[in-house]
C-alpha cells in the first residue's frame, strides 16, 4: 500500500499545481468573454493552438527522454547539463528562423507584428523551464513545483485584470491621465499575451539557478542516446497537439463564413468545461510520468500498473459522469455569454475525449520503458491522421459536433492500439474486466442522461448513485481496507 499512498501523496501535491491554475484560468475565461470581442475571443482561441504546436517543437521531447535517462544513468548530473543546453541551443535556432522570416510570419498569421513577437518570446522562455520544472519532479520536490507554477498563473491573471479591465476602467473616469499616452486602446489580445510574457520571464528567474550550475559542454555520446529517444516523443507530440488543437484550425477554416467566429468562440469555451476532467488527468499525469520510469525495476512493476491503470479509470469515470450530470449549471457560472451555450452537444464527447487520452497516457508505458519511442510516434501519428480525415468530412456535415466526435475517436483509436501492441511487447495484466464495466458504464449513464434527461437532477443523482454502489459492490474489499487504513491513524 505504501507506493500507491506515496504516488497518490505526490499526484495530489502536483494535482494542486494543476487545479489552481486551470481554476484561476477557469475563473477568469468568463471575463475574458466579456472585455473581448467575439472575433478576437476567436482569435485568441485560435493563437493557442499554434502556441501548442511550436511548444512541442522547442521541447523536443526532452521532457520525457529527461526522465528515461534520468533514472537509467549513472551521472545526473551529465543529463540535466545535457539537456538544458541542448534546449538552449534549439531556443537559439528557433529565435534566429523566426526573425529571418519574420514578415512571412507577420502577414501569414494577420495579426499585429508585436504580437507575434510576444508568442515567439513566450514559448522561448516557456522552452527553458521545462527542464528545471522536470528536475524538480524526479527529484520528488512536489511543492517548490507547485509554488511556482501557482505563482506564474496569479501573476498572469493579476496582469491581465490590470490591463483588461483596471486601467480602462480608470481611463474612462480620468480620460486625460497620465496613462493614456503609454496604454494602447483596443489592443486586449495582446496585453493578455503580454501579461503571460511577464509571467513567463518571472517563473523562468524563479527557476534560473539550474542555469547558473551548467557546465557549458556537451556529453556527445548521451546527447546521441536522448536525441534518438526524444526525436520521436516530439513527433508523437506534435500529432498530439494536431489531435487537440487542429479541430479548432478546421473550424475556422471549414465553418460557413457567418458563423465562424461565433461557432470558434462557442466551441473553445463550452470545450474548457471539460477543464475537471483535463485537471485529473494532467495532475495524474505529472505524478505518474515519474513514477513508471523509478519503479521499472521491480518485479512486480507490471502488476503495479495494471492497479492504478484500473483505479485511474474508476475515478476518471466518475468524474465524467459528474461533469456532465452537472454541466449546465457549470455553464451558468462558467459561460456568461448565453450566445456560446447552443455549443453545449460538444461537452460530453470531449469529456469522454480527455479521458481516453488519460488511458492511452497509461497504456503507453511500455513503449516508454522499452525505448521504442518510434511506436509511440507511430500510435500518434496514425492519431494524427484519423483527425484530419474526420474533421475535413464531418465539420461541413455536422459542424462543431463533427470536431468533437473527432476528437473522441482518435483518442479511442489511439488507446486501442496501444493497447494491443503493449500485450505482445510488454503484457501487462489489466484488469480488462473490471476497466471494462466501469469505463461503459460511466459512458452508458453520461450519455444517456445528457441527450435524454439533461439538467433532471433526480435523475442525474440516481444515475451517480448507481455508479457509486456499482464501485463500492466491486471495489468493497479495497475501499475497506482503505478505510482501516485512515482509521488507524
Amino acid at each position: 500500500m505504501s507506493v500507491y499512498k506515496n504516488l497518490f501523496k505526490t499526484t495530489l501535491i502536483y494535482g494542486i499545481a494543476t487545479v489552481v491554475p486551470k481554476m484561476i484560468g477557469f475563473i477568469m475565461a468568463p471575463y475574458h468573454m466579456d472585455w473581448l470581442p467575439t472575433n478576437a475571443y476567436a482569435d485568441y482561441t485560435l493563437i493557442f493552438s499554434w502556441l501548442m504546436f511550436f511548444n512541442v517543437v522547442l521541447s523536443f521531447g526532452m521532457e520525457t527522454a529527461f526522465f528515461r535517462f534520468y533514472n537509467k544513468y549513472e551521472n545526473q548530473k551529465e543529463v540535466i547539463n545535457n539537456t538544458i543546453l541542448f534546449l538552449i541551443a534549439v531556443s537559439v535556432v528557433f529565435l534566429t528562423g523566426v526573425y529571418l522570416f519574420k514578415d512571412y510570419i507577420d502577414a501569414y498569421f494577420g495579426i499585429p507584428s508585436i504580437i507575434v513577437d510576444f508568442l515567439i518570446w513566450i514559448l522561448v522562455l516557456d522552452a527553458l523551464a521545462v527542464i528545471p520544472f522536470a528536475i524538480l519532479r524526479a527529484q520528488q520536490r512536489p511543492i517548490k513545483y507547485s509554488i511556482i507554477k501557482i505563482i506564474n498563473v496569479f501573476l498572469n491573471a493579476g496582469l491581465t485584470v490590470v490591463f483588461l479591465y483596471l486601467i480602462p476602467q480608470y481611463l474612462q473616469k480620468h480620460p486625460t491621465g497620465f496613462l493614456q499616452n503609454y496604454f494602447i486602446r483596443d489592443f486586449q489580445v495582446g496585453y493578455l499575451f503580454v501579461a503571460n510574457l511577464i509571467a513567463s520571464l518571472a517563473t523562468l528567474l524563479l527557476l534560473s539557478k539550474y542555469y547558473f550550475q551548467l557546465k557549458w559542454s556537451f556529453n556527445k555520446k548521451l546527447l546521441r542516446e536522448m536525441l534518438v529517444y526524444s526525436f520521436p516523443v516530439m513527433i508523437g507530440g506534435l500529432a498530439f497537439v494536431v489531435n487537440e488543437t487542429f479541430d479548432k484550425v478546421f473550424l475556422r477554416w471549414l465553418l460557413p463564413d457567418d458563423y465562424k467566429d461565433l461557432g470558434l468562440a462557442s466551441y473553445g469555451a463550452l470545450y474548457k468545461i471539460g477543464v475537471f476532467m483535463v485537471l485529473f488527468r494532467m495532475a495524474y499525469s505529472l505524478g505518474i510520468e515519474p513514477f513508471f520510469f523509478s519503479y521499472a525495476k521491480n518485479d512486480d512493476a507490471p502488476v503495479k500498473y495494471a492497479t492504478i491503470t484500473k483505479y485511474f479509470v474508476i475515478f476518471g469515470s466518475a468524474a465524467m459522469l459528474i461533469i456532465v450530470v452537472f454541466a449546465d449549471i457549470i455553464k451558468k457560472f462558467y459561460i456568461r455569454e448565453e450566445e456560446y451555450w447552443h455549443a453545449m452537444e460538444v461537452v460530453p464527447y470531449i469529456i469522454l475525449a480527455n479521458l481516453m487520452l488519460g488511458i492511452y497516457t497509461n497504456l503507453s508505458v511500455w513503449y516508454k520503458l522499452q525505448d521504442k519511442t518510434k511506436i509511440g510516434a507511430y500510435i500518434s501519428v496514425f492519431g494524427a491522421v484519423v483527425t484530419l480525415i474526420l474533421n475535413y468530412i464531418l465539420i461541413p456535415k455536422i459542424g462543431l459536433i463533427g470536431a468533437a466526435v473527432t476528437t473522441l475517436t482518435a483518442y479511442a483509436v489511439m488507446m486501442l492500439i496501444s493497447y494491443v501492441l503493449g500485450q505482445k511487447s510488454y503484457p501487462i495484466p489489466y484488469d480488462k474486466k473490471a476497466i471494462s464495466l466501469y469505463l461503459g458504464t460511466a459512458t452508458a449513464l453520461s450519455f444517456g442522461y445528457f441527450y435524454n434527461f439533461r439538467e433532471n437532477y433526480f435523475i442525474g443523482i440516481s444515475f451517480l448513485l448507481i455508479f457509486v454502489g456499482l464501485i463500492y459492490y466491486n471495489e468493497k474489499v479495497m475501499i475497506q481496507r482503505i478505510i482501516k487504513s485512515v482509521l488507524k491513524r
